[in-house]
């Protein structure tokens, strides 16, 4: 019986040191500090997944979503916030394929600039998933597929909806318009959707358009500012429920009533939003699910094994007027 004491102690011994190993892989796989580049270790997929930040609720709730379904997936997820800087996503990008990744997945700050980079990811053969947002690369064989929302789609929604709230105006509807951060996919598309929209009515008129960078603050500065250079504002169209939100503030302390003297439509239909939809604060809201988690880890797989992915994979999504918000508010997951 003695005799097997050493092996036994060898064998404790290696074990402690493989826990250890991989207590280590995976000690920094939250902020992408680890250049081991050994991917794991244990045979699991390893994603490099780049942020655009935390600038919104929809936002926060995109990052819990893919942190999420990574743990659940087995997915070894090492995460980079970029603090919204393009500059700080090209430096995680290089970094992940310094480390080695299985899968590379980011939501591009801005539309342009990324194909360097992607060029980088291509000759190292990792694959990239561009999620959320999209990028204006000519060369699409830069990234395997794009997952997320059309958001053209959304500001047509918008748009149509307000084309028939107004089918009676007899005069002039003035329309001031918070852009989301300048170059973004979701800025520029959601803006141009809108526009053809509106564009069957010709008393719906865009008076003032400029960017509050998808925050709460940014809302609010660029609505004061709105408020103080356009005496007559029938309607804001803000990009994201945040601007929305920072726009109700500015609104209430002009001392309107936002809802009501100011008709306001947003896009997203986070938790924060809803209740100011189903408070009558807002009037309507285009759906952009931050949910992707799930969708993208499956992806991952599939791109990891070398199968064959859509180009485009749109997230289903829909609309709420005051009384469906009510409605779905309790069960509303963000």
């Amino acid at each position: 019986m003695n005799a097997h004491l050493p092996s036994r102690k060898v064998i404790a011994v290696l074990t402690a040191a493989l826990l250890a190993t991989g207590m280590a892989a995976c000690g920094n796989s939250d902020t992408g500090g680890d250049t081991g580049g050994d991917k794991g270790g244990d045979g699991k997929i390893t994603l490099g997944f780049s942020q655009v930040g935390a600038e919104s609720g929809w936002r926060t709730a995109n990052t819990t979503s893919i942190k999420d379904a990574a743990a659940a997936a087995g997915i070894d997820l090492k995460f980079d916030d970029a603090q919204q800087k393009q500059e700080n996503q090209i430096k995680a990008i290089r970094n992940f394929i310094q480390q080695k990744v299985d899968v590379i997945a980011f939501s591009p700050v801005v539309e342009s600039g990324w194909d360097t980079v992607l060029k980088e990811a291509r000759d190292a053969k990792i694959p990239v998933i561009l999620t959320d947002r999209a990028v204006d690369s000519a060369d699409k064989s830069l990234y395997k597929t794009f997952l997320g929302s059309d958001f053209v789609k959304e500001g047509r929604l918008a748009g149509e909806w307000l084309v028939e709230q107004e089918k009676a105006a007899a005069g002039p509807v003035n329309i001031v318009e918070l852009q989301g951060t300048t170059g973004s996919a979701p800025a520029n598309d959601r803006k141009k959707g809108f526009a053809e929209a509106i564009a069957t009515n010709p008393n719906l008129k865009i008076i003032a358009s400029q960017s509050g960078d998808f925050t709460r603050a940014g809302g609010k500065q660029v609505m004061e500012q709105f408020l103080k250079a356009n005496p007559k504002i029938d309607v804001l169209f803000a990009h994201n429920d945040d601007m929305g939100l920072g726009a109700l503030e500015a609104i209430t302390a002009a001392g309107k009533v936002p809802g009501k003297d100011i008709t306001i439509i947003t896009v997203d239909a986070v938790k924060d939003g809803m209740q100011a939809l189903a408070d009558g604060k807002f009037n309507f809201i285009a759906e952009c699910s931050p949910l992707l988690g799930p969708q993208l880890m499956e992806l991952v797989k599939k791109v990891h094994n070398g199968e064959e992915v859509p180009a485009r994979i749109e997230t289903q999504e829909t609309t709420f007027t005051q009384e469906q918000a009510k409605e779905a508010l309790p069960n509303r997951k963000y």
